[in-house]
């Protein structure tokens, strides 16, 4: 447990009165400060035995693990699993989830965030971000399902329900509007309240209580793991993320150069583009003729699973896509800011 925390934990709901408190946990560094005064809290309350975290995994678009100078680095579920344990959750109450769809052979196998890009023929948007929904909120819930099913048995009225997240005002505007606490879903079988015990919490103030966490932090934040400098993505989401800064975007191109090329291959076919304002086609052509962040180390993206997805993605590539692809003729950036590079 560190030594100190930087703020004292905010007031917390009457934790008492939840049957299931839910923390999820994203991997990245915000995820580890909330799961960390969340458990202060829930311990405090005496209801840690009623805590079961979630990880909602993005399978091959996740930063993965890496192995560098001979030492192994964490991937993203990884350290989500990680954060959990360290506050005390064992093991068999936290929770890898991720969507599904019918497999070749009946099964359900994992559906890739980018596969259902694809197949909508829309990239998500500021104004329509349905990434978070349909890859990691609806996918949580509908994990929720089961326990939901049980306990409005026993207890005849619907569940209550805690939702717990790392979203700081730090992140951006729309989070900074959010409210830490609210309801965000009451019908007959669950009552759903959200809180945000880390909003307020600045960057810095994460970054300094990292310097002595009992868990790691994901390597993509360091120009090269293990460098403990923060120099590498500001964020911890997908490896290449709509939402993310250019630098970001461009620092994970050359970290994630063949996932890159596949973003690129679905903005060709759909006509969408990855911003409203950049094309990744682009930024990929910029990182290669002008310069790019140095990235520290190359992801090879060989093994089986991002097989997997390239042909989940290029069969969804072969139907009609759900929506035509007006968000991408708005207006679009240069993302050389006026150097030779064509584009």
């Amino acid at each position: 447990m560190p030594s100190r925390t930087v703020h004292r934990p905010p007031r917390a709901p009457d934790l008492t009165s939840y049957d299931l408190l839910a923390p999820q946990l994203s991997g990245g560094k915000a995820s580890a400060v909330m799961m960390f005064v969340f458990m202060e809290a829930a311990r405090a309350a005496g209801v840690a035995d009623r805590v079961i975290s979630y990880h909602s995994s993005l399978g091959v678009l996740e930063w993965p693990p890496v192995v560098f100078g001979g030492i192994r680095y964490p991937g993203v579920s990884e350290l989500a699993a990680l954060q959990s344990a360290a506050f005390g959750v064992p093991a068999d109450r936290h929770l890898e989830v991720t969507r599904t769809m019918p497999g070749p052979d009946g099964t359900r196998m994992p559906r890739s965030l980018l596969t259902e890009i694809a197949a909508y023929g829309r990239f998500p948007r500021m104004g329509s971000p349905y990434c978070r929904k349909s890859a990691k909120e609806s996918v949580v819930s509908s994990a929720w399902t089961p326990i939901v099913n049980r306990l409005k048995r026993e207890l005849d009225r619907p569940v209550r329900i805690l939702k717990v997240m790392g979203l700081r005002s730090d992140e951006g505007p729309d989070r900074k509007k959010r409210e830490a606490f609210r309801t965000v879903q009451a019908n007959s079988a669950r009552v759903v309240d959200e809180w945000l015990p880390v909003k307020d919490w600045s960057t810095d103030a994460v970054k300094e209580w990292h310097a002595d966490a009992p868990v790691p932090y994901c390597w993509t934040y360091d120009s090269a793991p293990g460098a403990g400098d923060w120099g590498g993505t500001s964020r911890c989401s997908c490896s290449l993320c709509v939402f993310a800064s250019r630098h970001d975007v461009l620092l994970s191109i050359g970290r994630r150069p063949r996932l890159a090329d596949l973003y690129a291959e679905v903005e060709q076919v759909r006509g969408d583009s990855f911003r409203a304002d950049w094309r990744i086609t682009d930024l990929i052509r910029h990182a290669a003729a002008c310069g790019a962040p140095d990235p520290g180390v190359v992801c090879s993206d060989d093994g089986p699973e991002f097989t997997a997805l390239e042909e989940q993605v290029r069969a969804a590539l072969e139907e009609e896509p759900r929506k035509e692809p007006d968000l991408a003729r708005r207006t679009r950036r240069s993302p050389c800011d006026g150097c030779a590079a064509p584009l």
